[in-house]
């Protein structure tokens, strides 16, 4: 535990430049409207100087989008990112970040040129130390405030139009947290109560597995650079089947608290976290951005949820019905029409038809109703750990949906699609800047892959690797148990060989009986008296 705060009081004295860069925040880069930061390798825009990319306008796509948001020119996240910035650095090769000074997915080292496939595990099969690991790498980022990233309190128009930066320091887990808030809440129009609800730029259309599925990559890398460790890759649950939470216990994500079923058990870390814009209903009737404040203890009471929106959690043939489903997405945001592989892994779809006419959730959004808590609101909730877990998983059936109908890509909607959706549209609020169709590719382009989708041979490997782990832990106690046998069985031999030798050396006319006994000792007197006293007493006997 000292070395955790050591870190974390060390991270708090590096200078900071600090999902808005924090050099883009200030005065001059609103009002230029340039966000093109100094990489600090060469000292130059971009990396400019390293031939690492260069700074450019941003080319937004003029496709038209659906008919769901009727307005222009009234949320922030319209043309991302152009009501902020119009300039940003464009990279080249394999460099990547908001100054083009990280690795894209997938590539490693100081030039970018080490190409490396990670492994994302089911949870279960980690060793003792790798879970111990994740464990601290999650409360390590929820207490270290990013270095690089600050979120925005308001909206540009009350920032004057960047004359009054409205950003907030967060930790580097609660930048994950507001990122999944902001492309999920609602249009604010003008005033208190005043928002469009139909919309969201990361769900209920088809950039909902593209978005998280970039939201995963950097979380995964802002967690490798926080804490050093470049192997590190995020676990998943594969939740197919279960009864209850699996992963809610004290070694995991945290137990249910005794003394409160809502809250989460004293003996898990998880138990001191606070959540933060989670009151998606607050800030409508405010007609306000979450202003990132803490709004209390992360709430979790699994089954315990409304059993007429979901009877269950996901089965394998729901699974399996929503990977044979052919057709991507309708790009349609009418979820009742929209019979897709997409709609269905959402929720919407019913897992046994495909249609969305079904009053209760499956696969996806069962999963975040099922644990009845932080985790049951859209805006709010990446604040439970168990969030990227579900979502690592959700990941990997979108990955063999890929695999398994090989899609072209003009099967992603470039046009028509809910606002955000296209496939040339900009993921809000990510900078550096992705497209959606940019992520209709499989996982191994990317760099990395799922443990139980590996052959036959290298499964049933990773699901020994905690026992093998385990076993590690005792060969010490096994060798000093062989070894004192080993010593035991000999000991035993030599006594026998012993006893042989000296039973070849004793005179034939002698006795096994005469062998082991003592020497006899006379009585003094004997007498047929004597005699007869002895051979009673071994009848009496």
């Amino acid at each position: 535990m000292w070395r955790l705060k050591v870190i974390i009081f060390i991270l708090y004295l590096v200078p900071t430049y600090q999902q808005f860069p924090r050099l883009c925040v200030t005065q001059q880069a609103l009002r230029t409207k340039e966000c093109c930061p100094v990489w600090e390798g060469d000292g130059s825009a971009c990396g400019a100087g390293s031939g690492r990319g260069s700074c450019e306008d941003v080319k937004i796509s003029e496709q038209p989008d659906g008919p769901q948001y009727p307005f222009s020119g009234l949320d922030d996240r319209e043309k991302w990112p152009l009501v902020f910035y119009n300039r940003t650095c464009q990279c080249a090769g394999n460099f990547m970040g908001f100054n083009c000074g990280d690795c894209k997915f997938g590539y490693f080292g100081d030039n970018c040129n080490e190409r490396r496939v990670s492994l994302r595990r089911n949870i279960f099969h980690l060793t003792r130390a790798e879970r111990n690991r994740l464990i601290s790498y999650l409360n390590l980022a929820k207490q270290t405030i990013s270095r690089e990233y600050v979120v925005a309190t308001g909206t540009y128009r009350e920032m004057e139009n960047g004359s009054n930066p409205m950003f907030a320091d967060v930790s580097v887990y609660d930048v994950f947290v507001w990122m999944h808030y902001y492309v999920s809440r609602n249009a604010l129009l003008g005033g208190p109560g005043n928002v469009w609800r139909n919309v969201d730029f990361g769900h209920w259309a088809p950039a909902f597995p593209p978005w998280h599925r970039v939201y995963l990559l950097h979380w995964e890398h802002e967690i490798r650079k926080l804490t050093g460790d470049m192997t590190f890759s995020i676990p998943y649950w594969d939740w197919r089947d279960a009864q209850d939470c699996e992963v809610c216990t004290d070694e995991l994500m945290g137990a249910r608290s005794p003394q409160n079923p809502n809250l989460i058990s004293p003996s898990s870390v998880f138990s001191s976290w606070k959540v933060l814009c989670s009151q998606a209903e607050e800030y409508s009737n405010r007609g306000v951005l979450c202003d990132a404040r803490n709004e209390g203890p992360l709430r979790r009471n699994p089954g315990n949820h409304n059993q007429n929106i979901v009877e269950r959690l996901p089965t394998s043939a729901d699974v399996e019905f929503t990977l044979s489903l052919p057709n991507y997405d309708t790009g349609a945001m009418d979820r009742t029409a929209n019979m897709s592989f997409r709609n269905t892994l959402e929720g919407f779809g019913d897992p046994q038809t495909g249609l969305g006419s079904s009053s209760r959730l499956g696969m996806h959004a069962s999963l975040h109703v099922f644990m009845n808590g932080s985790m049951s609101s859209v805006q709010g909730s990446a604040n439970d750990p168990i969030f990227m877990l579900h979502h690592a998983f959700v990941d990997s059936i979108y990955e063999q949906w890929l695999r398994r109908h090989k899609p072209s890509p003009s099967q992603y909607p470039e046009s028509n699609a809910p606002i955000g959706h296209n496939g040339d549209y900009h993921m809000p609020p990510f900078i550096p800047l992705h497209r959606n169709k940019e992520y209709f590719i499989s996982s191994k382009d990317l760099g990395y892959e799922y443990s139980y989708l590996l052959d036959a041979n290298q499964r049933l490997a990773e699901s020994m690797r905690p026992y093998l782990d385990e076993l590690h832990d005792v060969w010490p106690l096994l060798i000093l148990a062989v070894l004192c046998g080993g010593i035991v069985t000999v000991a035993i031999a030599i006594a026998i060989l012993l006893a042989k030798h000296r039973f070849k050396a004793w005179p034939r006319r002698k006795s096994w009986k005469n062998f082991f006994a003592l020497p006899e000792k006379q009585p003094l007197i004997w007498n047929n008296e004597t005699e007869a006293s002895h051979h009673n007493y071994q009848t009496t006997m």
